[in-house]
């Protein structure tokens, strides 16, 4: 229940602060505020990057797909460092997977040909653009984050205030520091980054329960049932976590437009030309949360797959995120609500919980 300050602060013995001259304006000055709300973005980011690579592993074995598209020879020859990053890191996590396997595997030169002379491969060489084209859309997210951090380091390690008094030379310097030209710019950058992972793993959901791409797995991974079954056709498995995923993601890219070119004139245009900070910050945090969701329903959609695909079969690393999501979220066999599922693997992501798998 709400509670005095004045009693909070008796009881924990802290003396109130009195604000000095022009102290009132520093501690709710928009640019503090987009600053902070800035950092808190661009952390939730760096973190979502990684379990998008986790999602990207978990899909490409669920899928039966390649792991060669991961290797660091294609990526070397191109070479941005969050792409780089982000192959690594699929790479890693699918190095041990029986499911997911490299291009030699996939295309053996040495399987005989047939009666026509042609040689047939075992699997499809080439997985679709949102899996082998993750770690490049992956690593935006990532370059993003760097350079956002980079330039946020600097915004709050440093004076916003105005006037400035230079107390040295005894003068006084007006000016307009206060303005937040590359927290908006970094903020509208990182929310585009950001909703691209959300369209991404939409799309990776899409394979997975779709039964004309999904590589053999059950209509919106189903339990099978046999047809003569009185629970043939009754259940309806992910289709609604399908539906959730896309409505979610749509709204996440509705979110993406820049603030920074909304810039309105206030205070009788003497505040003529404002950066807009505090709102791309905002929607910048608005559209992770988003894309956090996103992320949830692919991870609980990968781990229905496999179960179905064979679990027993995954790599080490992506089996252990399995076994965590598992212990939160079971196996789907009747319809139910899952709002709870997403919820507690939204936790797990936003807790770090999967940090130390990735």
């Amino acid at each position: 229940m709400p509670r005095e300050a004045a009693e909070v602060f008796g009881e924990l013995g802290l003396e109130p602060l009195v604000p000095e001259a022009k102290d009132g304006l520093a501690l709710i000055n928009g640019t503090s505020f987009s600053s902070a709300f800035a950092v808190l973005a661009t952390v939730a980011a760096e973190r979502l990057a990684a379990v998008a690579a986790l999602c990207t592993a978990m899909a490409s074995e669920a899928l039966l797909g390649n792991r060669g598209h991961f290797a660091s020879f294609l990526h070397e020859a191109k070479p941005h460092p969050g792409q780089l990053a982000g192959a690594e890191l699929i790479a890693q996590l699918l190095a041990d997977s029986r499911l997911a396997l490299p291009h030699s595997q996939v295309l053996d030169l040495n399987d005989p040909l047939d009666d026509a002379g042609f040689q047939h491969l075992r699997r499809s060489i080439q997985d679709r653009y949102s899996i082998r084209c993750a770690p490049h859309v992956i690593g935006v997210l990532i370059d993003t984050a760097t350079w956002a951090t980079r330039w946020l380091s600097i915004e709050i390690n440093s004076s916003n205030d105005n006037p400035l008094f230079d107390v040295d030379g005894g003068t006084v310097h007006s000016g307009g520091n206060f303005y937040g030209g590359h927290v908006v710019q970094a903020m509208d950058s990182l929310k585009t980054a950001a909703a691209n992972i959300a369209d991404l793993l939409d799309r990776q959901v899409e394979l997975l329960v779709d039964e004309k791409f999904n590589n053999g797995l059950t209509p919106n991974l189903i339990v099978p049932a046999e047809q003569d079954s009185w629970e043939a056709g009754l259940h309806h498995g992910f289709k609604g976590m399908q539906l959730a995923c896309s409505a979610v993601t749509a709204e996440a890219l509705k979110g993406t437009n820049p603030a920074s070119v909304f810039s309105r004139s206030t205070e009788a245009h003497n505040q003529d030309k404002v950066s807009m900070a505090p709102i791309a910050a905002r929607d910048a945090r608005t559209v992770i949360g988003l894309v956090e969701e996103v992320a949830a329903i692919h991870l609980l959609t990968a781990c229905q797959a496999l179960d179905l695909r064979g679990a027993e079969l995954m790599g080490s690393r992506t089996r252990a995120a399995y076994e965590l999501i598992r212990a939160r979220a079971p196996f789907v066999d009747t319809d139910r609500r899952m709002d709870v599922d997403i919820a507690a693997v939204v936790d797990l992501i936003r807790s770090g919980a999967l940090d130390e798998l990735t």
